[in-house]
């Protein structure tokens, strides 16, 4: 059995994270870590206390974290202080983040992706392939769309694809967001040229989708090397 750490496990997603990792006999959820401050903090969470010492990251063999880039950061001390395997879901990260990400990497093994479904992540397999095929006569362009609250824009999601694309068109991709209502998340890319137009588009109808790409990288990584991991990996 996985002992499993969650972060930001008040939250919409690692809330989810927990109900699903709590109905799944490969897990068993040791660590509730929430920021200080937060109302829940000392209260029951099934079987334990959410807590905010990230101290106790001491106490699992895979931590998730689908938080913020400073929690992350502070987070990603305690994974590697002990060793820990990460599955980091988080985004809106920095260079000096993302460098802090490769360096315990070399200590830990971490899974790192700024979307969890795999639908998104096959659809990062082909995007380059479709580009490959259309040519230069078709403009691309990807237009995303998240809930009002999300912090930032464009989406890490959107990010991804837009940087596979670029590798093959060796131009910038133009990304439209948009912050609306409850919407989970939405991304289209378009291609559009010689008198027709390719729409791509993935809707996640749930925070369930994210939640169980989570968890499967969990299990994934239990017992891996060091090393960054993708969920390409994962799908091999």
């Amino acid at each position: 059995m996985i002992k499993l750490g969650i972060g930001g496990v008040c939250g919409k997603m690692g809330r989810r994270i927990y109900e699903l990792a709590s109905l799944d006999k490969d897990f068993e959820v040791t660590l509730a870590l929430e920021k200080k401050g937060i109302l829940h903090i000392g209260k029951e969470l099934g079987k334990i206390k959410i807590s905010s010492n990230p101290d106790g990251i001491f106490l699992v063999d895979v931590f998730i974290d689908f938080t913020t880039p400073e929690a992350t950061e502070t987070h990603l001390d305690f994974v590697t202080r002990y060793k820990k395997a990460l599955v980091l879901g988080t985004t809106g990260l920095s260079e000096s983040q993302m460098r802090k990400i490769e360096d315990a990497s070399k200590v830990i093994p971490i899974v790192l992706s700024p979307n969890m479904s795999v639908g998104v992540n096959v659809l990062f397999d082909i995007l380059p392939k479709l580009a490959e095929k259309l040519g230069e006569d078709y403009k691309v362009e990807i237009i995303e769309a998240h809930h009002e609250t999300k912090r930032d824009a464009p989406s890490g999601t959107a990010r991804k694809m837009g940087e596979i694309l670029s590798r093959v068109i060796q131009k910038d991709i133009s990304i439209h967001s948009i912050r609306l209502g409850d919407i989970v998340g939405d991304h289209t890319v378009i291609f559009c040229g010689n008198s027709e137009r390719i729409e791509i588009k993935h809707q996640a109808h749930s925070r369930d989708v994210f939640a169980r790409g989570a968890l499967k990288a969990a299990k994934w990584i239990f017992g891996r090397p060091a090393g960054l991991y993708s969920m390409h990996d994962i799908l091999v």
